[in-house]
């Protein structure tokens, strides 16, 4: 395994772990906003991105996300109520697109609000190839995992990138800044903490 196969083994692995709860829930307080064409968008739970969402109506409600963080990062998450996929399981898939594709690229299983599936990361220009694509077929050597039409994907990750501009943008509310009341001692099973202020 190569350095850059390694640094996308242990970022799946940290996806995946981040996300075993809950990978569709990925907003904050803001709701998903709808883009048309069945996507909606919405700002990451860590402030440090925005995910796109797709729900298509098959067998198994297959649900795609696509996470693009602030620094370029991008991770692909697919899932289903069918799947049998571990939670941390190393997978070797095919992803095509319309145009080129990246042929046994590594995955990691997770399992998220019911479902199965994996997530992985891509190059930088991933969010661009999606964009002009009119499908993403999945496949496990020779046996097909997933063809997901595109439809629309243009527009949705213009409004993935405009989210996480906003969210870039928008500044992020310290720990100490979330606090609650003064007369809560910061550590209250101190010994002799008492009334001790959190400073």
């Amino acid at each position: 395994m190569n350095t850059s196969r390694q640094r996308l083994s242990f970022a799946c692995l940290a996806i995946a772990a981040g996300m075993t709860v809950s990978a569709p829930a990925a907003a904050r307080d803001d709701p998903p906003r709808g883009i048309g064409g069945g996507w909606t968008v919405a700002p990451s739970k860590d402030g440090q991105g925005c995910f796109l969402t797709k729900v298509y109506d098959r067998p198994g409600e297959t649900t795609l996300l696509l996470g693009l963080d602030r620094d370029g990062t991008n991770h692909l998450t697919v899932l289903n109520v069918n799947w049998s996929i571990e939670p941390k399981q190393s997978l070797k898939l095919d992803f095509t697109l319309s145009k080129g594709g990246y042929a046994r690229h590594f995955a990691v299983g997770l399992a998220a609000d019911g479902k199965r599936g994996f997530v992985t990361s891509f190059e930088p220009k991933f969010p661009a190839y999606f964009a002009n694509s009119r499908q993403l077929a999945i496949a496990r050597g020779d046996t097909p995992v997933e063809r997901l039409p595109l439809d629309g994907s243009g527009a949705a990750v213009t409004a993935l990138r405009q989210c996480v501009a906003r969210s870039a943008a928008t500044p992020r509310v310290s720990g100490d800044e979330k606090a609650g009341s003064d007369d809560i001692p910061r550590d209250p099973f101190a010994s002799g903490s008492g009334r001790k202020s959190r400073k």
